[in-house]
């Protein structure tokens, strides 16, 4: 809390503010805050001062929203602290999103995670990851997304959010594939595939705010929503899941708000091909079955720090 900026200051208040040892001698507080750094100190120099602190800070691209700036970081560089805040300031570490699967399970979103710490003076390495690849950043690690699975009736990769279920192979009865597990703390399991005499289809992708749409006959599950932090912006989306059936009511997976992938259709009919993940949105891609399925999308890292009241 800042000193008063007129009337009468005691000694105490100003040991309340900027700590000091008794018996209080004012040059124990040269530089602190607009106080002049050597020569006399008057007690009216301590007018409105504080000892609270913004820090200082460099790296990424910087933009400004109301009180606060935000350092994005869209590939790795380095988060430099030059003065310490006396507040903490608030980040997000995403990784890349995982592949959508070459049976039909769509990508799991990359690990999201949104957490506060109170820096030192230093500088931080900041990894971002691109699309199946981890992203780091002061001390968090996120994990990269689970892959759709690759193989008829087999369950999606686990990661940051789990891959989507791959589709069952009609011809032979095989039953669609379980969804993938998540990272704790970071996403949402994949959902799983369809299976059965005529009919498979791939689960959708885990996203950072919802579990993976699972499959039904020929209906594709959606990729999992992603969730916005505190910028606003939504990150985390999965990958919708894809289908190898022709049959025009055969219906293809939409990838979840924040970047997800959309899943494929077979060529035989509407030949729609799956879609990536959003470039640095750790967004899951799209499944698809026999055509290339999505791949995932970059991640990112932002810190946001106050700069003003």
């Amino acid at each position: 809390m800042a000193i008063q900026g007129s009337g009468q200051i005691k000694f105490s208040e100003i040991q309340t503010e900027f700590g000091g040892s008794n018996p209080i001698a004012l040059s124990e507080y040269y530089g602190s805050d607009t106080v002049t750094g050597s020569g006399e100190i008057q007690i009216s120099d301590f007018y409105g001062t504080s000892d609270y602190s913004y820090g200082s800070f460099s790296g990424g691209s910087i933009s400004t929203s109301g009180n606060y700036k935000y350092h994005t970081f869209t590939s790795s560089g380095t988060f430099g602290v030059s003065a310490v805040p006396t507040d903490a300031l608030s980040y997000v570490v995403i990784a890349g999103g995982g592949n959508g699967g070459g049976y039909g399970g769509g990508g799991g979103a990359g690990g999201y995670q949104a957490l506060t710490m109170t820096p030192s003076a230093q500088n931080y390495t900041i990894t971002v990851g691109g699309g199946t690849s981890n992203s780091s950043g002061l001390g968090t690690t996120s994990t990269a997304g689970g892959t759709g699975s690759g193989s008829h009736g087999q369950a999606g990769s686990s990661g940051g959010s789990g891959g989507g279920g791959a589709s069952g192979h009609g011809g032979y009865g095989t039953g669609g594939g379980g969804g993938g597990s998540a990272a704790s703390g970071q996403g949402s399991n994949g959902g799983s595939g369809s299976g059965g005499n005529n009919a498979g289809a791939g689960g959708g992708g885990g996203g950072k705010g919802a579990t993976g749409g699972g499959a039904s006959g020929f209906n594709c599950g959606n990729g999992g929503n992603g969730s916005a932090w505190i910028n606003g912006t939504t990150y985390g989306g999965g990958g919708g899941g894809g289908t190898a059936h022709a049959d025009s009511y055969a219906n293809r997976g939409s990838g979840g708000s924040g970047g997800g992938g959309t899943g494929g259709l077979a060529p035989a009919w509407q030949n729609q091909a799956a879609t990536g993940g959003s470039a640095n949105t750790g967004g899951g891609g799209g499944g698809h079955v026999n055509m290339s399925p999505g791949s995932g999308g970059s991640g990112i890292v932002i810190i946001r720090v106050k700069f003003q009241n």
